[in-house]
């Protein structure tokens, strides 16, 4: 299918039966991949049935179009809020067109005239992480760190979608009197069962250790002898971390000035992964041509805290078949063994 709706997501609401049926066939065979919002209820507004919406979506594709299905009920906000596509307020909480508006509009707004949208590739830590993980414990939440993340995307990721994860504890790991937890998941299109991307998260834990156990392994990492071939800078916004906070990480260790003195922070700092997401714009723009279907994978430890308002510099070293990369604050650094690869050719 194509036409003027060419590289458009559209949104329809009440589209299961009549008008709202009409106008997402109507939408599909010119060209747009459509969200069938339905909430499936009887004609007196009771009960809720997917099958609705699933029959439309079902119509479209059938003919060759791009739709999922969504039975959201959109009269409330949580509703709403988990219809229209995350991946633009997660843009912006990692600094997309902070410095210019203008540019990087593929990535922070879903309807700008020639630009198709875009997804962040990093958007990968947030997406399907509406749900809950596994019960880690009882511990302070101020001793919680994050210290490592990787994840591997496998192309770019659908402008709209409906998505599951599936995530399992995959290590517990000694540190003296510390502890390290260890998290994998995978998330997939449930619409195409393709598989998107999946994530390593590693947390660590002051003051849960002394258990004993293995300490889990630490591969080689070092830092070329020669300036970076790639410096990119980008500053943070007073306010970053109560942006960022809005795409899923509610830690209040990140907005709340109790907890953060508790934890030793003059203020509350900014999220890990709100540093990560910066740094992956700059390997997606700096490494990929601002490609997003180039960028693989993401590799890096959080070694030091970043406060919101500050600089992030971006130091980036080609060695032909990987890119190591490490981040800094002036001279400390807040990211560091990177490691980035691009999708094989």
């Amino acid at each position: 299918m194509s036409g003027i709706c060419e590289d458009r997501v559209a949104v329809i609401t009440g589209a299961g039966r009549g008008i709202g049926r009409e106008h997402a066939l109507e939408l599909a065979r010119q060209g747009a991949a459509v969200v069938v919002n339905d909430l499936g209820g009887s004609a007196d507004g009771t009960g809720a049935d997917a099958a609705a919406a699933q029959a439309v979506v079902d119509e479209i594709t059938a003919a060759g179009g791009r739709a999922v299905a969504n039975a959201d009920d959109v009269s409330d906000w949580d509703g709403a809020k988990r219809l229209f596509d995350q991946a633009i307020l997660y843009a912006l909480g990692v600094g997309a067109g902070a410095e210019d508006p203008q540019r990087e509009l593929e990535f922070t707004t879903e309807n700008s005239h020639g630009v198709p949208q875009q997804v962040l590739p990093t958007f990968a830590v947030v997406m399907g992480g509406a749900g809950g993980g596994p019960e880690l414990g009882d511990f302070d939440l101020a001793r919680l760190l994050h210290a490592e993340q990787s994840i591997t995307v496998h192309g770019a990721f659908p402008a709209s979608a409906t998505v599951r994860s599936r995530g399992r504890l995959a290590g517990f790991y000694g540190k003296g009197a510390d502890a390290l937890i260890v998290l994998e998941s995978e998330t997939t299109d449930t619409v195409t069962g393709r598989l998107l991307a999946e994530s390593r998260t590693s947390l660590f834990v002051r003051g849960e250790g002394g258990f004993g156990g293995p300490r889990g392994e630490t591969e080689p990492w070092r830092a070329p002898d020669r300036p970076a071939d790639h410096l990119v800078s980008y500053p943070t916004r007073e306010d970053q971390a109560l942006l960022y906070r809005l795409s899923g990480d509610r830690n209040p260790l990140h907005s709340d000035p109790w907890l953060a003195a508790r934890a030793g922070f003059d203020r509350p700092i900014l999220h890990g992964l709100c540093t990560y997401g910066f740094t992956g714009r700059a390997l997606l723009h700096a490494v990929c041509g601002s490609d997003p279907d180039w960028f693989h994978s993401m590799k890096a430890r959080f070694s030091s805290p970043v406060l919101p308002g500050q600089i992030l510099d971006v130091h980036i070293w080609d060695e032909g078949d990987v890119c190591l990369f490490r981040t800094k604050v002036g001279d400390t650094v807040v990211l560091d063994r990177g490691v980035f690869r691009t999708k094989a050719t």
